[in-house]
């Protein structure tokens, strides 16, 4: 949605500039952040005019895993304040965009039929990554119906080498 992203985009742009000095931790507590506020019962409280802006600061400050940094509340507060909370889960992809430039790396999504290990997971981290020509933050997902193999979303860019993408390409050739 192109509005969210217009409205997220000065939140981004301050919360990286201030948050220079610790990028990662940052990272951190805004993903936290954009996972409680993506849901719709808690945006539904915080629209709510009885509701008070010191409440919905309570509310999603109790949910964070740790106790959030003074400049984390400062901002929550300030997001709170304007009735910006459905835009914080694109404020935290905007911050990840930036962090990413910063560090010249890209996230990956890794889909896989079946779980990875910690050491193939490094042996495909280190193949894509030259695949790729730059590093990669990766995170995997279990995805069921690719039957095997691995499909690879960095940015625009699929690389796809599952089982199921060769069984359509294979009945695309046969019924061509």
């Amino acid at each position: 949605m192109a509005e969210l992203a217009t409205i997220a985009r000065p939140y981004a742009d301050a919360l990286f500039q201030a948050s220079s000095g610790d990028i990662e931790g940052t990272a951190g507590w805004i993903d936290q952040l954009a996972a409680i506020a993506a849901d719709p019962a808690l945006q539904q409280f915080a629209a709510d005019p009885k509701v008070s802006s010191e409440q919905v600061f309570d509310l999603i400050s109790g949910l964070v895993s740790q106790p959030l940094p003074e400049a984390g509340k400062n901002f929550l507060r300030a997001v709170i304040d304007n009735g910006r909370i459905a835009a914080l889960p694109e404020v935290a992809i905007q911050y990840r965009e930036r962090k990413n430039v910063q560090s010249g790396a890209s996230d990956a999504v890794i889909y896989s039929a079946f779980p990875i290990d910690d050491a193939n997971l490094a042996d495909v981290g280190a193949a894509l990554q030259r695949r790729f020509g730059r590093k990669l933050n990766m995170r995997v997902e279990n995805d069921p119906s690719l039957i095997g193999g691995i499909r690879v979303v960095v940015g625009d860019e699929v690389l796809d080498t599952s089982v199921k993408a060769r069984l359509e390409q294979m009945k695309a050739a046969l019924t061509a």
